[in-house]
């Protein structure tokens, strides 16, 4: 079969997501940019089932910026719950302190302004100008890089991050139409959680069976150039039991018991030091280790409590 010169039709992947796309709260019309910004940090190494329910109750207690920036980083962190990667809620915290103090409380619709945010960059900056504001710009995740590099490469690169090759042969792609642009975005993007999956693809129920320049090439699989990471642990697994545990207490706790999470004293010391220079852990009093932004009476353990 000779090659075709259009492998992500716009009519074949449009049709595919007007049949298939899942009902996201962040895809819905009534979804402001905030909410969009909010689910783009959130779904960042995370599945949806994951995001769902954090995502709900963060917009319910924090419907825009300014709900958020009122309120000490601590809190985002709690509100975080189990999500991993808590450092995505101290970017949240900033953005949003940046979008009120700076942006007068609304979202930039600009990919260079939403650049500006702290934490904010290439693929979020243009996600949210996309899809909050039908923008006409790239959006690659690993989604839709896996997508172009099976049907428009013929090549199977496990893992492997997006680039700015990547943006540009997405961005000739791309519908002319802006708001179009936007919605084949999304589209391919949802083709790969779907269908064209990291493992046992359903070649089958692709649109661009016929169009993939990997399946005509006898769809090899290609070997990861970066390794699963693991997680038993490790030191993530340990930095997540300590946060666990702040997360769970109204105030700060005693350094013991935050070194006392993890079975291994080098390692939970070494943890809880990270953990100080991420930020995501402040001392509030000699001893005594609580989330960021504490106020006083927060800081203050209860009557006769030690810290060792």
């Amino acid at each position: 079969m000779p090659p075709r010169a259009d492998p992500l039709d716009h009519g074949l992947i449009l049709d595919f997501y007007d049949r298939n796309a899942r009902d996201l709260p962040w895809r819905r019309p009534d979804a402001t940019p905030w909410a969009v910004l909010v689910s783009e940090v959130m779904l960042q190494q995370t599945p949806v089932g994951r995001v769902l329910p954090v995502y709900r109750r963060w917009l319910d207690r924090w419907p825009a910026p300014a709900d958020l920036a009122a309120e000490p980083a601590g809190e985002a962190i709690r509100a975080w719950d189990r999500l991993g990667y808590p450092r995505r809620a101290l970017r949240l915290h900033a953005a949003a302190v940046a979008i009120t103090t700076e942006y007068g409380g609304i979202v930039p619709s600009e990919v260079d302004r939403l650049l500006t945010l702290p934490g904010i960059g290439e693929y979020t900056a243009r996600a949210v100008a996309a899809f909050a504001f039908g923008a006409r710009v790239p959006v690659v995740d690993t989604n839709v890089r896996r997508v172009l590099a099976r049907v428009v490469r013929g090549v199977d690169e496990p893992r492997a991050s997006a680039t700015a090759a990547d943006r540009a042969e997405l961005a000739a792609l791309l519908p002319a139409e802006p708001a179009v642009a936007a919605r084949f975005s999304v589209a391919v993007m949802e083709l790969g959680a779907l269908v064209c999956t990291a493992v046992n693809p359903a070649c089958d129920r692709c649109p661009l069976l016929d169009r993939c320049t990997w399946r005509r090439a006898g769809a090899v699989a290609g070997v990861a150039r970066r390794p699963v990471q693991a997680w038993h642990g490790t030191d993530r697994q340990a930095r997540g039991r300590m946060m666990a545990l702040l997360r769970a207490m109204p105030g700060p706790v005693p350094r013991t018991e935050l070194l006392a999470t993890t079975e291994d004293a080098v390692q939970a010391r070494r943890c809880l030091t990270t953990l100080l220079a991420d930020g995501l852990v402040e001392a509030a009093l000699d001893g005594w280790y609580g989330l960021p932004g504490a106020t006083p009476a927060d800081a203050r353990p209860a009557p006769g409590a030690r810290p060792d």
